[in-house]
């Protein structure tokens, strides 16, 4: 009798080894589907913080050459409507639109690009400048990318 129990008593054990083989493979395969669900999206987030972190220097440096060229030039002589347009590497698309501020005999009155015109001297001259860097390229992001910067530059 002795030989049946301990015999009933290994087969139940190897029943409950197969319960806990199977919860181990199910629990692995979990963390493993969450292992590779955070990887992709960690690319994705560092893919999107690169190209947001290159659009605002971007931004930066249009203001730049913006404020550049209208200082190589005339005020007010631009392309019609005071719209700039750029393109880097086929991939930044950068859109500035220029408004002046000016005294009432303002130097841009037959442009019609005046924002709007001032009183006093310490407000003549001056150029608002609205930025746009668009990233829209399928290849590198699954979704456009825009960044908008408003601008108050002395001239």
């Amino acid at each position: 009798m002795q030989r049946k129990n301990n015999i009933l008593n290994n087969s139940k054990r190897g029943g409950f080894a197969m319960i806990m083989a199977i919860a181990a493979i199910v629990v692995i395969a979990g963390i493993m589907a969450l292992a590779l669900s955070l990887t992709t999206q960690t690319a994705k987030r560092t893919t999107n913080l690169y190209l947001y972190e290159q659009i605002i220097l971007y931004s930066q440096s249009a203001a730049e050459f913006t404020l550049l060229n209208i200082a190589q030039q005339q005020a007010c002589v631009e392309p019609a409507n005071n719209l700039l347009n750029y393109t880097l590497d086929n991939m930044y698309d950068i859109n500035i639109t220029l408004a002046y501020v000016y005294t009432d005999p303002s130097p841009c009155g037959a442009f019609g690009s005046d924002y709007t015109t001032v009183t006093t001297k310490e407000q003549n001259g001056s150029v608002l400048m609205d930025i746009t860097v668009t990233v829209d390229n399928p290849n590198i992001s699954s979704e456009p990318i825009r960044y908008f910067r408003r601008s108050m530059q002395k001239l």
